[in-house]
């Protein structure tokens, strides 16, 4: 059984989170698509506050942060910070430590010794 992570202190006062909540409720009235992409893109929007938008563009193609992106109406740049409160807690974080160009990691330039799936595990 994987070790039990201790709970995180909220990461917003009650009325930001209360926005968040409705910015998601607004997302959800106004989608016209499949679903499971609005699904995806509201995961991707919860967990990005928690792990940073650099930690998402490296669990996710550059395709589909754009498509998330453009379902959510935001920049994931500018709706997360580089790295969350969680970030420490992946192995991308830790290898991104040691690489010389985030967007080059990105683009597949320079590459980390871990694939895209490993890259998705917290441990």
């Amino acid at each position: 059984m994987a070790a039990r992570r201790k709970r995180i202190t909220p990461l917003v006062p009650k009325d930001e989170a209360k926005l968040r909540h409705d910015f998601m409720d607004a997302v959800i009235s106004d989608y016209r698509g499949q679903i499971d992409e609005l699904e995806s893109a509201i995961g991707m929007y919860m967990v990005g506050r928690h792990f940073g938008w650099k930690i998402l563009y490296l669990v996710h193609s550059k395709r589909t942060m754009k498509k998330y992106e453009e379902i959510l109406g935001i920049k994931a740049s500018e709706a997360f910070e580089p790295f969350g409160p969680d970030a420490p807690s992946t192995r991308a974080f830790e290898l991104l430590q040691h690489a010389s160009n985030f967007w080059k990691v990105v683009s597949g330039e320079e590459k980390l010794p871990l694939d895209r799936e490993q890259r998705r595990s917290s441990t």
